[in-house]
């Protein structure tokens, strides 16, 4: 496909020095954006739309004739039920989980995923955190445009054969382990390229050629995910569970919610809608367990913006965003809501919404008013209130927004956890660290790997 041109000839790509000032009068401006407004609950989804095909019945029958293999979630893994969209059912696996981690958690917002493997280990939870995985190349594809389908359904079949394969190092059957994705890119991804693979028989050739040179097929076949599982799913699904766990009262936090568009608006008939939460209205993940553990749930005008994190113009009109980002979520969350926190469930979203807070201070319509809002994930804000260390798990220092103010209303004394976490890393230093989670288990994939028991055998030798 070419690129479009303007009457000049000017080569046009939407991004840039192309963006134009438009000069629309504020009700003209007001008028032309007033869409992005609209409620988008679940009854407005639904209403004078016909039902949208369950990709699954198409994967069912494709295994049925032979062409692919289904990696099934299975009662090891202790499947629990819930309801999408159209009320199909969703099976969330809770157990044996593989991590498929996010490149933009582990670089910016390093508490994110250590408090869900803490949860985890706190809820005795067997999972595997591998190192051979890759990254999903949503970045490559939304951020520079220069990925393509081929190249996003073989990265994606990779990953989730080697989530399948992966136990066999440990002497335990293929499928023992199922993925879950931390990144809500990679979730939005996957689930949209799954389907075009599934529809497409000229991509699954393709694809197969591809992963049949890296020996990454099952019995000549691609293997297919019987459910692409995001972790605020199975936060969500455990949210009981998690309750149950909590050691501070957070009944007077006032939170706002902030839904990442590659979650629920990216095949949006997957996406989790519980009757338990806001009348089954709006996607559960991440309000549900911030009822469950108590706090109020305050809503605002612009909870179905976007973050402002966009991809291509996080690169090219990074100021767009960031002025997105204060004025559409930021300051209506202070303003409206009087918010204590911002929940969410997305890699971009927090970090965009957490790390731009600082332009509010060079907008003089501000007055000098202090908009800083800690902006963190459900399950960071679960742990805190299950007990995790707020620096040494949360990891809250890695965060630009002061969160003191949450940590008192929370009945935290972060002082004397801080002091905690300096005395520790004095330990780091001299070369004293503990770890979540077993290092030797971490590298799986290769001919190196060594089973724990036995390169403790190797240590111990003289």
């Amino acid at each position: 496909m070419s690129t479009p041109t303007g009457n000049d000839g000017e080569r046009f790509t939407g991004h840039g020095s192309e963006w134009r000032d438009s000069n629309l009068s504020a009700a003209d401006a007001a008028q032309a954006t007033s869409w992005v407004e609209a409620k988008i609950d679940k009854r407005s989804m639904l209403t004078n739309k016909d039902r949208v095909h369950d990709i699954r019945d198409v994967m069912w029958q494709l295994e049925k004739e032979g062409e692919i293999k289904v990696h099934r979630i299975e009662d090891q893994h202790a499947p629990r039920i819930a309801k999408t969209l159209y009320g199909w059912d969703k099976k969330i696996p809770t157990r044996q989980l593989w991590h498929h981690k996010s490149c933009g958690q582990c670089g910016n917002i390093p508490g994110y995923p250590t408090a869900l493997l803490w949860m985890m280990n706190e809820m005795d939870i067997p999972y595997l955190d591998e190192t051979d995985q890759t990254s999903c190349t949503a970045w490559n594809y939304h951020g520079s445009g220069i990925g393509n389908v081929v190249s996003l359904a073989a990265v994606f079949l990779r990953n989730f054969h080697q989530a399948y394969v992966s136990a066999k190092a440990e002497g335990l059957p293929e499928g023992y382990y199922y993925p879950l994705v931390h990144c809500g890119t990679s979730f939005g991804n996957y689930k949209e390229i799954r389907e075009y693979l599934l529809l497409s028989a000229t991509l699954r050739e393709k694809v197969t050629e591809i992963l049949g040179k890296l020996d990454r097929l099952v019995d000549g076949k691609l293997l297919i995910p019987e459910e692409i599982v995001h972790y605020s799913e199975w936060v969500h699904a455990m949210r009981k569970d998690i309750a149950a766990r909590q050691v501070f009262d957070v009944s007077n936090v006032r939170a706002t919610i902030h839904p990442a568009c590659h979650v629920y608006k990216m095949i949006p008939q997957d996406v989790i809608y519980d009757d338990e939460v806001l009348d089954g209205n709006r996607v559960a993940v991440s309000t549900g367990i911030v009822q469950d553990l108590g706090a109020q749930v305050i809503d605002y005008s612009t909870w179905y913006d976007c973050c402002g994190f966009g991809f291509r113009h996080i690169i090219s009109e990074r100021e767009f965003t960031r002025s997105f980002a204060i004025d559409r979520k930021i300051k209506v969350a202070v303003d409206e809501a009087h918010s204590d926190v911002m929940i969410g469930h997305d890699t971009g979203c927090i970090t965009t919404l957490d790390k731009n807070q600082w332009i509010a201070k060079a907008d003089e319509r501000n007055a000098g008013r202090d908009y800083s809002l800690p902006v963190i994930a459900d399950i960071q804000f679960a742990a805190l209130a299950c007990g995790a260390h707020p620096y040494k798990i949360v990891q809250s220092h890695w965060h630009a927004s002061p969160m003191e103010r949450l940590f008192e209303k929370m009945g935290i004394d972060w002082q004397a956890r801080k002091a905690e976490f300096e005395d520790y890393l004095k330990l780091v230093e001299k070369g004293q660290q503990d770890n979540l989670y077993d290092p030797r288990r971490r590298i799986t994939g290769g001919p190196g790997y060594i089973p724990p028991e036995k390169r403790t055998a190797i240590e111990a030798q003289p």
